[in-house]
């Protein structure tokens, strides 16, 4: 009798079916909300596993690669589909591989000999390859025992569109600069000495056992022909590898091929600082040596609040009586994710554009910056985070302070972007930045500023999110005056319109815009009670205002929140949006650049109750800074 390949270490039938007992019989007897006993008998704890008859709990290996955890995990149609999946993944991130990944970057050092290898350290996520798994589940490339690497393919292909990039810099068109790399990559339809690469790729494996974590993507907002559709929320957990060493190889097919080997692996350490495998524009895939690539922009920063979260975590099952089922609890981990300042800087641009372009124009501009699907273009954008932290983690207590990240945000250009265009397009990114970090917050709570609720019985304690751009001891002069806020609520104001402006400019060079296109704002669609567009055009308001506040919350948020501006003694959904059913965004975001004043940006400010929420601003002696 053979032992089972996959399930090693596992018990025997019976006893698997003892430990699901065990599983069900802590759902007995616990107290539900009102003090009574919640009774499970027939509503056993979610199982992450498919649970087959001749193994229904299965026990994988302490050092089992993820994709055996995969192999059995619960059917597409389990009724706790989406949080089992989180269950699984929490367990998988949490495996130990160290002894085989020694054997295999070992390999790699013997195999490409001395001197023909090199770390490369990626700080980080990166995801390269793969394929759709288990409920079509992003995987990353994993080899033959489930361990994730970066395929020796990928990385010739790095290396050889570097080497492209530096002879079409030299002045060769595309097809010129294909021929010219082909005595170093090999190429089908070069002459015969030149069909075969002269160097040897190997794959790449972590050093350690760095690796495996869980990720996100949040498809939140997208264009259905040239509107944009409703506001929906789409989490999708994948996995993709964080903070991790590579040990890279590559050596000369010949010896006499050596002076090839080192022109290529310097190729390679150029394509891979610009980013290898998927979202290398969001941040993903930076893979760094001795090369340093410098941004053309960059700014120091600090997140306040509710922070920027990634993936949740599975912590425990508990059963809700009242609605007699069990229900997860997860967590969200804080992470400062690149990818959260791109999004928000092409929401940011996509409403600003909107006020001043057709929607059709700016559906196309906006892929031509930031990428897109459908059409498919790369983007002319990169959006890295250096020296991301997380400085204070969201409070537990009702004294603790705020949560805290920062980090040093950092824009690029791709490969995609024209000598051209440069000059015009850094001046649109520059001032977008400006507009995005003094119009809202970032992450979690983005649309309102920090507030305190510690004088609450229940947390969370703080609520918002601050966006705070600040300066070191080696600031330029220019980089002060930029980011200089004015304490004075008018002058922040005229500082305000004229990066509005600048921006304005800029857009109408880098699309080469008819002359004063922005005087004309646009009108999007029908503006109602209950529907409006997030575009700062003709129908949009954008004040500024303080005042003495009546409670912990900032002037402009105070009134928001009045009971004037309820519906039924509850917020009203009109004018904050809503959590519950249908999710709705709230048409104004109130930001808090200097706490002497506060930035209201209000959609669809024509109709009540929205106009009535502007009124009572200009009443309390709030400018309007837009429309201009």
């Amino acid at each position: 009798m053979t032992e089972k390949p996959i399930l090693k270490g596992n018990k025997s039938q019976s006893n698997n079916q003892g430990n699901r007992q065990k599983l069900t019989d802590r759902g007995k007897g616990q107290k539900n909300d009102h003090g009574g006993r919640a009774n499970a008998e027939n509503s056993p704890i979610p199982s992450p596993w498919l649970e087959h008859p001749l193994d229904p709990s299965p026990r994988p290996h302490p050092q089992a690669s993820f994709v055996e955890y995969l192999r059995w995990m619960r059917s597409s149609n389990h009724p706790q589909k989406e949080n089992t999946k989180i269950e699984i993944m929490t367990k998988v991130q949490n495996q130990q591989y160290s002894d085989r990944l020694k054997v295999l970057t070992d390999r790699t050092k013997l195999l490409a000999g001395e001197g023909n290898w090199f770390i490369g350290e990626c700080k980080g996520r990166i995801r390269v390859g793969g394929y759709r798994g288990v409920e079509a589940m992003l995987l990353p490339a994993v080899d033959a025992l489930g361990i994730p690497f970066i395929p020796s393919s990928s990385l010739r292909g790095v290396a050889r569109n570097a080497a492209i990039r530096e002879f079409m810099n030299e002045g060769m068109t595309w097809t010129e600069a294909v021929e010219s790399v082909a005595p170093y990559f090999g190429s089908l339809e070069a002459t015969s000495k030149d069909q075969m690469g002269k160097v040897i790729f190997f794959d790449a494996y972590p050093c350690q056992n760095d690796g495996i974590s869980i990720d996100i993507a949040n498809n939140i907002w997208k264009w259905q022909d040239n509107n944009i559709s409703p506001y929906s929320p789409n989490p999708n957990p994948f996995f993709s590898l964080e903070n991790c060493s590579f040990i890279i190889g590559l050596k000369p097919l010949k010896p006499e091929y050596k002076a090839v080997s080192d022109r290529v692996k310097r190729w390679l350490t150029i394509g891979l600082a610009q980013g290898i495998g998927a979202q290398v524009n969001a941040g993903y895939g930076v893979i760094t040596t001795n090369t340093k690539i410098d941004p053309f922009f960059s700014v120091e920063f600090a997140v306040r609040g509710q922070l920027i979260h990634g993936a949740p975590t599975f912590n425990q099952w508990r059963f809700n009586d009242r609605k007699r089922s069990w229900e997860a609890n997860t967590t969200n981990r804080p992470e400062v994710r690149p990818i959260a300042f791109k999004s928000m800087l092409r929401y940011w641009f996509r409403g600003i554009a909107l006020g001043v372009l057709p929607a059709r124009e700016v559906k196309e501009l906006e892929g031509e910056l930031f990428g897109s699907i459908s059409p498919q273009k790369y983007g002319l954008l990169c959006v890295r985070v250096k020296n991301a932290q997380l400085i204070r983690k969201e409070p537990r207590d009702r004294n603790d302070k705020n949560g805290e990240q920062e980090g040093i945000l950092e824009l690029y250009f791709t490969s995609e972007l024209k000598s051209e265009k440069q000059e015009s397009f850094v001046k649109v990114m520059k001032h977008l930045t400006w507009l995005m970090f003094h119009l809202g917050g970032i992450g979690q709570g983005s649309r309102r500023p920090l507030y305190s609720r510690r004088n609450r019985d229940r947390p969370p304690w703080w609520r918002g999110s601050n966006l705070v751009a600040f300066l070191n001891d080696d600031s330029t002069a220019e980089e002060e005056e930029f980011w200089d806020t004015p304490d004075d609520m008018r002058a922040f104001g005229r500082k305000f319109q004229q990066n509005l402006l600048a921006f304005y400019y800029a857009l109408k060079s880098f699309a080469n815009l008819p002359n004063n296109y922005h005087t004309n704002l646009q009108t999007n669609g029908e503006v109602r009670k209950d529907l409006w567009q997030e575009a700062i055009d003709r129908n949009c308001k954008i004040l500024l205002c303080q005042g003495e506040s009546r409670s912990n919350k900032p002037f402009a948020l105070d009134i928001l929140h009045s009971e004037e501006f309820k519906l039924k003694g509850d917020y009203n959904p009109d004018l904050c949006g809503k959590v519950r059913g249908p999710v709705k965004p709230s048409p104004i975001w109130i930001s808090n650049p200097d706490r002497k004043y506060q930035v209201v940006t209000v959609f669809g400010a024509v109709a009540e109750p929205r106009r009535g929420f502007v009124e009572k601003l200009k009443g309390q002696g709030a400018i309007q800074i837009f429309p201009l």
